[in-house]
């Protein structure tokens, strides 16, 4: 089979190559790809949102599975031409239509989804400019913290935590009145805080049956002890200590399996992945969020303990064939750390020459690329979130020091990493 793979990040390294380890892979393509994905595929200079440009690419290189990484065009309907558009209604897709997508691309959509099929999720109104007097007089009188998040994409920016109720109010003003996050918080969502420790949920659906890949928690905060700005995610691991059995069967009782019953019911087009940001409250899961693809940088630490061949996963999916398909995933604990650019989440420099990529890592620990790139006969930074590296180990403890031990090794100007990485679990 001849791949596609649309995206340019960390996940999509890990996700080109566990591809390309599968004997049904003839032949991957990776748009655009990164200075690592080269090294199990062919980088090819495609827009992940031209859609004709991709259409004629699958066509002239008889293309015969199209995998969506990022969120951006499967919310602007990439699958939606695929399935309207005549010369590649046999191709496989896998992704969720821009209908179900809105799962992730509109707050207010997955929280009234998540309210009709009785999901669990904290309390929440909804305001935009017509509102927006409304919406002053409801914060004024919130409980707090008050959560304030804007409906649309913002590059995972849009969530805002107040403490006081003047900044929420300043905060609530520049999202609705000034376009704080542009067409994004045009409409707010306020939410009501909950208090708890987050982990994350992978299912991969043909839309009536699912399977459950394993679970993750990530580590948002640019410092270390879980402080500063809040980034892409600056490593993540797996499995999670503290998601015991009775937990997760409590999350497939009463998220997963109404998530996914919810989606047949709509009659949603959804055959990929569903992610879901789980809050532990108590004893007691609760849904933060969903989003309609992997996430990065969990996606470096669940497909590595994968042990299913993946092409037939996501073939078996796209065909709605998942019924009966079983997960079998390597027992040890996975970590990732992420090496980012000085001055990241903020303003920083790029065009550094990557050094130590030639180390030998042993079968213990992967290098997996993000914002890298190929020139010059050399590796070059890319982006803010550079790279990680994975390794696994017994505990969590002997996974991150593997992870660190390698990143030592590793140079490029201004190079950050937090040497924390799942600290609580240590």
């Amino acid at each position: 089979m001849r791949i596609l793979l649309l995206g340019s990040g960390g996940r999509e390294h890990a996700l080109a190559w566990k591809m390309a380890q599968s004997p049904r892979c003839e032949k991957l393509f990776i748009a655009p790809g990164n200075g690592g994905t080269s090294q199990v595929g062919q980088n090819v200079p495609l827009s992940i949102t031209d859609f004709p440009a991709i259409e004629a690419f699958c066509i002239k290189e008889s293309i015969g599975l199209v995998f969506v990484g990022p969120e951006e065009p499967l919310v602007k309907g990439v699958v939606d031409h695929f399935r309207n558009t005549p010369s590649l209604k046999d191709i496989l897709i896998i992704g969720p239509a821009a209908e179900a997508a809105q799962l992730e691309g509109s707050k207010s959509f997955a929280k009234a989804f998540m309210q009709k099929y009785g999901i669990p999720t904290a309390g929440y109104r909804e305001f935009d400019v017509n509102s927006y007097e409304e919406g002053v007089r409801y914060l004024q009188q919130h409980p707090l913290p008050v959560v304030l998040k804007a409906d649309g994409l913002a590059a995972g920016k849009g969530v805002l935590i107040c403490q006081h109720p003047i900044e929420a109010a300043a905060e609530f003003e520049l999202m609705i009145q000034r376009n704080k996050f542009g067409d994004a918080g045009r409409k707010v969502v306020v939410e009501e805080f909950l208090e708890g420790i987050e982990m994350s949920m992978f299912v991969l659906t043909d839309g009536k049956d699912y399977v459950i890949l394993p679970e993750a928690k990530d580590y948002k905060r640019i410092g270390e002890g879980d402080k500063g700005l809040n980034t892409g995610g600056m490593g993540a691991v797996s499995p999670v200590p503290f998601a015991d059995d009775l937990f997760m069967e409590k999350i497939e009782e009463r998220i997963v399996k109404p998530t996914v019953r919810g989606l047949h019911e709509e009659g949603m087009d959804y055959k990929g992945f569903v992610f879901i940001g789980i809050i532990k409250v108590g004893e007691e899961p609760y849904v933060i969020e969903y989003n309609c693809r992997m996430g990065d940088p969990e996606t470096e630490v669940v497909i590595p303990r994968l042990k299913n061949d993946l092409v037939d996963l996501l073939e078996a999916a796209a065909q709605s064939k998942l019924a009966g398909v079983k997960i079998e995933c390597d027992d040890r604990y996975a970590c990732t750390v992420m090496a980012v650019s000085g001055g990241y989440p903020g303003e920083y420099e790029k065009g550094f020459e990557v050094e130590g990529l030639d180390l030998e890592t042993g079968s213990d620990s992967l290098i997996f690329h993000a914002g890298t790139i190929s020139a010059y006969g050399a590796v070059m930074t890319n982006g803010g979130r550079v790279l990680c590296v994975t390794s696994f180990g017994e505990s969590v403890a002997e996974a991150a020091d593997k992870s660190r031990e390698v990143l030592d090794q590793i140079y490029f100007e201004n190079m950050y990493f937090r040497k924390d990485i799942g600290y609580e679990f240590a």
